[in-house]
């Protein structure tokens, strides 16, 4: 038997960190915050990767890269941003064995590298609009770190398109939050609610910022993809400029969006449960993990034969599917210890299996009797297993959907937002507060404003703080 780990109810920190280990996700690295993404969690990422970049591609988006080193009088010109990330910023002052004439900032974000350069490409309205992703790693040197949420380095995808105007930014910026949305309900199986952020919350040189807001398992949220509305903020601190179709010059309108390798954090934390990892199957690395089980060295040939024979059916059904064969663990040890991995389906191949001409399928979101079922005829597994992975992905969205929706409270009253709050729930309230409000409640209680979601309610109603009349609805919770 494999070593249990601490109870989610007990630790759910000691949890998270003692899972993401076991399950061979990362490793911390030499320098303090930074991590070594393990083959088996870098599988997770790639294909977040592969999901994210078909969706950027068919609307339209074309990859890029752009440097790494960054000038820092660039992040200068635009106030606010520089403002936003000087506490995060690790600066190159030397290099070559020399001092550097200007000290180099280690890419945070590439807002004010790529406006260099798209000033320089953008001369007329015909140009427009530039829409350019880029997969990179960023820095930002964080205090408190823990392995994905929140990390010195990280990897990450950054959007950054330029439009003609205010109307198209707009446009691209809420389609990237759609495009999020779809992807994190369809593909991590994580029922996000997009939103608007506050004032105080929203990106560094934003005019407005949109996020999807996912709740963990303990309750708290997790800011999981953000969408930004950047108005013309960095294109007049770079002079990026065109000729309209009027012949008049005027400066682009752009946005930026972006996630990153905290995803992975936020599938862990959405779906795992006491044994490890529960992954979705559309982007678990192995969808079904087959187990060969025998007492008797004379009934090792004929299983190990249907094993190879039920692999070769599962990879000719385009389901991901690895065999265990090896020999130094028991069948019982290597059933813990696949479930630690998250792998979605099980299937068992004994001798009284290859007997049958059937196998055993056990899956990994229903423990126990409930989630297994023998006979399953050998020239049915891959449909049936195809099935029971299409069965399994919803099953996992619409539990976190239930979990989720159990864990918001509509709140009228400063009490019952305390109650709330103390209690590790959402709170969702009307809100005609200040910013000024908003961070003294953030301060008391630990909570802020996640989002106006979305979907309104319609109408007025009466702020629960002020007594005032409210125009929208809006989600606390304490955050990652």
């Amino acid at each position: 038997m494999s070593e249990a780990v601490t109870p989610r109810s007990q630790d759910y920190s000691a949890w998270y960190i003692e899972v993401i280990q076991r399950a061979q996700l990362v490793d911390y690295g030499p320098v303090k915050g930074t991590m070594v993404i393990r083959p088996y969690g870098y599988a997770i990422w790639e294909h977040i990767q592969a999901q994210l970049d078909r969706r950027f591609k068919a609307t339209g988006h074309e990859n890029a890269y752009f440097p790494m080193f960054i000038p820092y009088s660039f992040l200068q010109k635009e106030a606010e941003h520089v403002e936003g990330f000087s506490p995060e910023l690790a600066l190159v002052t030397h290099a070559g064995g020399k001092k550097l004439e200007e000290p180099l900032v280690v890419r945070p974000t590439s807002e004010t590298i790529i406006n260099h350069m798209y000033a320089q490409w953008v001369k007329s309205y015909r140009d427009l609009p530039i829409l350019i992703n880029q997969w990179a790693n960023v820095v930002r040197w964080e205090l408190r770190t823990r392995p994905f949420l929140r990390t010195t380095e990280f990897l990450w995808q950054e959007g950054h398109t330029a439009h003609a105007t205010a109307a198209e930014a707009e446009e691209e910026t809420l389609k990237m939050l759609g495009v999020y949305t779809d992807f994190a309900m369809n593909e991590a199986a994580i029922p996000v609610i997009p939103g608007r952020k506050s004032n105080i919350e929203k990106f560094a040189g934003a005019v407005r910022s949109y996020t999807i807001e996912a709740m963990m398992g303990d309750g708290k949220a997790l800011q999981s993809g953000t969408s930004h509305n950047l108005g013309q903020n960095f294109a007049r601190a770079f002079e990026t400029r065109f000729q309209s179709e009027k012949g008049e010059v005027e400066y682009v309108w752009q946005t930026s969006w972006g996630v990153s390798t905290r995803m992975v954090g936020g599938v862990i934390m959405t779906h795992g449960d006491d044994k490890g990892l529960v992954l979705p199957p559309r982007l678990a690395p192995t969808q079904v993990i087959i187990v060969p089980i025998w007492n008797k060295d004379e009934d090792k040939p004929p299983v190990k034969e249907k094993v190879a024979q039920v692999e070769a059916i599962l990879r000719d059904a385009g389901i991901r599917v690895k065999a265990d064969l090896s020999e130094q663990e028991t069948a019982g040890w290597k059933f813990n210890e696949w479930e630690m991995r998250g792998v979605p389906l099980r299937i068992e191949i004994g001798p009284k299996d290859v007997a049958k001409d059937a196998v055993v399928f056990a899956r990994r979101d229903k423990p126990g009797k409930e989630g297994k079922q023998f006979g399953i005829p050998t020239a049915e597994v891959g449909v049936q297993a195809r099935a029971w992975l299409d069965d399994i992905q919803a099953a996992m969205l619409q539990r976190a959907i239930e979990f989720r929706d159990a864990n918001i409270v509509d709140v009228t009253s400063p009490e019952a937002f305390r109650e709330t709050i103390a209690a590790g729930k959402w709170a969702r309230a009307w809100w005609a507060g200040t910013d000024e409000q908003e961070r003294a409640l953030k301060e008391e209680t630990g909570a802020t404003i996640r989002c106006f979601p979305m979907e309104q309610p319609g109408g007025t109603g009466t702020c629960f703080l002020t007594g005032g009349e409210a125009k929208e609805v809006a989600l606390f919770a304490r955050a990652y």
